[in-house]
């Protein structure tokens, strides 16, 4: 007997080798058969989908889920537009906190809508003697005001209270960790909104570390919403680079740093496990310190890397010898540069094909850039949705030549690089939907087309949340697809992405999201 059986459905399989059915039939958490082969066979439960469209659950391959549940309930100045409105909501957050010596978070900070930075004297007027603490939106940059400089080494580089990179994770570093119980609240949250937009699966991009993470232990939030039965959907966990450190392990292992015992990608099971060691190269494009090889448009800047190229390098490499599977963040060209020589001096040292490293974002790649990436086997992790709603104000600072580089999809296809989508949230708007009409459409939320020779089929963007996601996480046997003995993790949608106008895509209505052949999202509002 079937637990489940859905009928009078239109379901995209993904698979070739049976591409479209109208039954599936569940077991266990399993799909057990489609159409034919489930049919006649009883079940439990019979859902007659009236034709609704099934796919594949999507996989969200980088997402920060803590700081996505946290900034929910944050005091935010999005959308301010005018300096003393910010001021305004820091001095109503920072008035509420009783104790002198608090911190006061504040998020939704993003310069561009202000025109320029807020200055910590600007703070000092409004912080109440409090430490405050503007998050930029990004999450590569803040504004603080004197009492946290006061706090700060005097060689933090810093511009009146704007701390970039390294300079914020220093800032990150004066306060005490958040509790596991707070971070597992967070974290619920964040993969419930997740599970409404038919998200069956994410990476957490990044834990533990200095730059996004909450807590040196912070993997224990998500094993105790395991423990407790509250992870509502299957979570990937990255390490952060700055995790690693130098262990005695045995000269034969070739392992010069890891974790603690040696744990790698792979350790855990289908709900929760260790994905990639994830490494920032530079910063981003909204705040300017994504690394370019020239200037942004009408500066003289840059950008920066995190770091010293060669500590850089080192890092990746040693990852890589640790048995990691690699995600290294690079978001401007110069950053790509350093990830695809380290990548090919670790894979020179001990080959290992199969490992499935990955550039997360690639943001600005180059023509020349992009056989490298084919040849060593590099996926690309990109965030379709960056140029939907940023896409305007980042092709003006690239310049005309170099927008049509931003965020490829065509080009990484065609040179036989695995294309992969994902979000990157809260950073912008986490829909798959919405991202898969960008993909197809390359159009911002204004209609300025970007890069249209970057445009991808409907499939194609499909696959990216899908099949390629599975890919880029190692879950090729048990995902991506809805093939019998795969996860029964699937979304069932209104309408086909394929068969409505792409400007269509983005409206389509989830209905309902099915992990392990149940529905989580009966009955859950945010």
């Amino acid at each position: 007997m079937l637990c489940t059986r859905l009928t009078n459905a239109h379901i995209i399989t993904m698979d070739p080798d049976h591409p479209v059915a109208h039954d599936l039939g569940t077991w266990r958490g399993r799909i057990v058969g489609l159409d034919e082969a489930v049919t006649s066979l009883p079940a439990r439960e019979v859902i007659d989908l009236q034709g609704a469209t099934v796919l594949p659950g999507f996989i969200d391959s980088h997402v920060h889920l803590a700081w996505t549940g946290l900034k929910a309930s944050t005091p935010s100045v999005a959308p301010c537009e005018r300096v003393e409105d910010v001021l305004a909501v820091v001095d109503e957050a920072a008035s509420r906190k009783a104790s002198p010596g608090a911190w006061v978070d504040i998020a939704g900070y993003d310069q561009r809508s202000l025109g320029r930075h807020l200055t910590a004297r600007e703070l000092d007027g409004v912080s109440h003697g409090r430490k405050v603490f503007l998050m930029h939106d990004s999450g590569h940059a803040c504004v603080v005001n004197s009492a946290v400089l006061d706090m700060l080494p005097a060689d933090i580089p810093q511009q009146d209270g704007f701390l970039a990179e390294s300079a914020m994770t220093a800032a990150r570093r004066l306060r005490l960790p958040y509790a596991q119980t707070e971070l597992a609240d967070a974290i619920e949250h964040a993969a419930r909104v997740c599970l409404l937009e038919g998200i069956t699966a994410c990476a957490e991009a990044g834990i533990g570390g200095g730059l996004l993470g909450h807590s040196p232990v912070e993997l224990g939030a998500y094993q105790l919403l395991r423990d407790q039965g509250r992870l509502p959907l299957r979570i990937q966990l990255m390490a952060a680079g700055d995790t690693l450190r130098p262990l005695g392990a045995h000269t034969d292992d070739g392992i010069p740093r890891a974790l603690d015992l040696g744990v790698r990608t792979g350790f855990g099971d289908d709900w929760l496990s260790l994905g990639a060691l994830k490494i920032y190269t530079d910063g981003g494009m909204m705040a300017r310190t994504a690394a370019l090889t020239s200037p942004y448009e009408g500066t003289s800047q840059t950008g920066q890397l995190q770091d010293d190229p060669e500590r850089l390098a080192d890092l990746i490499v040693d990852g890589h010898l640790a048995g990691w599977q690699l995600a290294v963040h690079a978001i401007g060209d110069r950053a790509a540069d350093l990830a695809l020589d380290a990548l090919e001096r670790a894979q020179r040292l001990r080959p290992r094909p199969e490992a499935r490293h990955r550039i997360e974002h690639a943001g600005l790649i180059r023509p020349d850039q992009l056989p490298r990436m084919a040849r060593l086997g590099i996926s690309a992790v990109i965030q379709p949705n960056f140029l939907r709603y940023f896409g305007d104000d980042y092709a003006t600072i690239m310049g005309e030549e170099r927008a049509t580089w931003m965020y490829r999809g065509r080009a990484f296809l065609d040179h036989g690089v695995t294309l992969v989508a994902s979000s990157d949230r809260p950073v912008t708007d986490g829909a798959p939907l919405r991202a898969i009409q960008f993909m197809v459409e390359r159009a911002s939320t204004s209609g300025r087309i970007i890069g249209p020779d970057e445009t991808v089929t409907v499939d194609e963007a499909l696959r990216a949340y899908t099949v390629a996601g599975a890919y880029a996480s190692h879950w090729t046997d048990t995902a991506g697809t809805l093939t019998p003995g795969k996860r029964a993790d699937f979304v069932v949608l209104e309408d086909d992405p394929r068969r409505v106008d792409p400007s269509r895509i983005g409206d389509i209505q989830v209905v309902s999201t099915f992990v392990d052949g149940r529905n989580a999202t009966d009955g859950w509002k945010p």
